[in-house]
């Protein structure tokens, strides 16, 4: 939901060209400009506050009445695993339960909280083993865990699934290549010509 100041001020100028190529969202979350992470929490909640999808798939931050096109090293969203058990977006919401989870080659999991896609932020990836269990939702083993890991790296069937806040979720795979067109997102917004 934008901010009240930001309706007002794309109600006033109505036609102030959007921005490409200035900010980025990385696998951790950080907004970055120009590839320098923004230090200042201020300019970060309120980029994350007036960010959206627009009509076509792109993600863009609405600075007032311009909008700045953002550009996703990975997905649109990441989520991390609070200290009490809760998965919060980047932008500092909480997240209902997971629906689906996916794997891609190189181990990132991707989960469907409140209908998108969120990449697991990767300092929270240690969480993973212990989500790891049997499709029939029993413990697995270390080995039998890093077997299923492997099996899904190499696109295998592995039969795991993810057992998080609850609820135990078929784990399937995901190519790195394929997560924009799969989960209907664009990238790397460019400009119209």
């Amino acid at each position: 939901m934008l901010d009240e100041a930001v309706r007002k001020a794309m109600a006033r100028w109505p036609n102030v060209p959007d921005v490409y190529g200035w900010l980025r969202l990385d696998r951790r979350g950080q907004w970055l400009i120009k590839d320098e992470t923004i230090a200042n929490a201020t300019v970060r909640d309120f980029i994350s506050r007036n960010y959206l999808r627009t009509h076509d798939g792109a993600y863009a931050f609405q600075n007032g009445p311009q909008r700045v096109f953002v550009e996703l090293d990975y997905a649109p969203w990441i989520v991390s695993l609070q200290p009490n058990g809760e998965l919060r977006l980047h932008t500092g919401v909480t997240c209902g339960v997971p629906k689906a989870a996916w794997m891609d080659e190189a181990g990132a999991l991707l989960l469907e909280v409140d209908d998108t896609v969120a990449l697991l932020d990767d300092r929270d990836l240690a969480a993973f083993s212990d989500w790891l269990v049997a499709r029939d939702g029993a413990q697995l083993d270390e080995a039998r865990a890093e077997a299923a890991v492997d099996a899904l790296a190499e696109g295998k069937h592995a039969g795991v699934a993810l057992r998080i806040n609850g609820v135990t979720l078929p784990l399937k795979r995901v190519s790195t290549s394929d997560v924009a067109t799969q989960f209907n997102f664009v990238a790397t917004p460019q400009e119209p010509a």
